[in-house]
C-alpha cells in the first residue's frame, strides 16, 4: 500500500453504481471498492444513482466529512448513456444535466454549482426513482472530477475471455 502524502490526503474517490431493488449489484460495486480500497490509501465511497443507499449526495457529504477537498467521481458504467451524460453530472451538481461533459478539453467537469433545481426529465423513455434527489443537500465545497465510464478496454476483455474459457 502507498504511504499517505499530503497530496493524498485531500482526495476522494467516489464509485457510481446505478443501484438497483436487488442485492446483486450493491454486492458487486462494494466489492469493487473493497479491491480498489485495498490498492490505494484514498478513501473510497461507493454511491447509487436510485433504490439503493448511499445517494450520491449523502456518498459525497460522507467525503467532506473525512474532509477531502477534492473528489474524483468514477461512474462505474461500461459506456456513456443518459445516466452517464445528464442524471449523474446532475447529481454531482457539476452542470444543470442537460449538457454533456465534453465541453471541458479533457471530458471531465471540475467542480460544481449549488443549483438545486433538480427535476429529473422522464423523456429517456423508462422512469426511475432518483432517490428524491432534493432530500440531501452536497455540502462539499471542493472540487469534483468526473470521469469517462469504464469503456472498451482489454482488461475488460480478458475478462469476457477468462468467462469464456471458464463456460467450456
Amino acid at each position: 500500500m502507498v504511504t499517505n502524502s499530503s497530496s493524498q490526503n485531500n482526495v476522494g474517490v467516489l464509485l457510481i453504481s446505478h443501484g438497483s431493488r436487488l442485492p446483486y449489484g450493491e454486492e458487486v460495486i462494494n466489492q469493487v471498492a473493497k479491491i480498489y480500497q485495498e490498492k490505494t490509501d484514498y478513501p473510497v465511497v461507493v454511491s447509487f444513482m436510485n433504490m439503493s443507499k448511499p445517494s450520491i449526495p449523502a456518498a459525497i457529504n460522507q467525503l467532506a466529512d473525512e474532509g477531502v477537498e477534492k473528489i474524483v467521481a468514477i461512474p462505474v458504467f461500461l459506456a456513456h448513456g443518459v445516466h452517464t451524460k445528464q442524471d449523474i453530472p446532475k447529481l454531482l451538481q457539476i452542470n444543470d444535466g442537460h449538457g454533456s461533459n465534453e465541453d471541458n478539453e479533457h471530458g471531465h467537469s471540475h467542480g460544481h454549482s449549488h443549483d438545486h433545481g433538480h427535476q429529473h426529465e422522464q423523456g429517456h423513455g423508462h422512469s426511475h426513482d432518483h432517490q428524491d434527489e432534493e432530500a440531501e443537500e452536497i455540502r462539499f465545497k471542493g472540487e469534483i472530477i468526473y470521469t469517462e465510464p469504464l469503456g472498451a478496454d482489454n482488461r475488460i476483455a480478458d475478462i469476457i475471455e477468462d468467462r469464456v474459457n471458464d463456460a467450456l
